[in-house]
């Protein structure tokens, strides 16, 4: 099994310790200084509401659509909804079997790229443009005429 399945592997243990309420479980996915960022209203920040114990597991569930490996494996995607206008993505880093950064998206369409010195594959994107390859982009279908502000992230 290579890394990239590895990590995947470990990111659906996570959700799945977070369904049955194993708090222990997860911290031990987790590194002590998860390097967090998000993206939408302040008042759905519901994983890391989850990760540091400000809400029960009950509270809001994330159960992924999709789970899956990019920029070799070292990040994973995941992304599901609640409901019917609770869209969400989550992107985790992992390193030596530990999250160590997570990207929470609300209501956001994401796309992943590969950038910077250490991607092995350009796209180009007309004359002297350079863009990362796309890696990912995520499905959300929302109830009709519903956009969404749309954000890249690059790893």
């Amino acid at each position: 099994m290579d890394i990239g399945e590895r990590n995947k592997m470990l990111v659906e243990s996570l959700y799945e310790s977070l369904s049955k309420g194993d708090m222990e479980v997860a911290a031990g996915i987790l590194a002590e200084d998860v390097d967090w960022w998000f993206h939408g209203p302040p008042r759905c920040q519901h994983m890391r509401r989850l990760l540091t114990g400000e809400a029960g597991p009950g509270e809001f569930q994330f159960v992924p659509r999709q789970v899956t490996q990019v920029g070799g494996g070292r990040w994973v995607v995941a992304e599901g909804w609640e409901g019917q206008h609770a869209y969400w993505v989550h992107a985790w880093e992992v390193e030596n079997g530990v999250i160590t950064r997570f990207r929470e998206y609300f209501n956001t369409s994401v796309t992943v790229r590969e950038v910077g010195p250490g991607s092995s594959e350009m796209a180009f994107m007309g004359p002297n443009k350079k863009a990362g390859m796309q890696l990912w982009q995520s499905e959300a279908r929302g109830p009709l005429g519903r956009s969404m502000p749309g954000l890249v992230l690059a790893v």
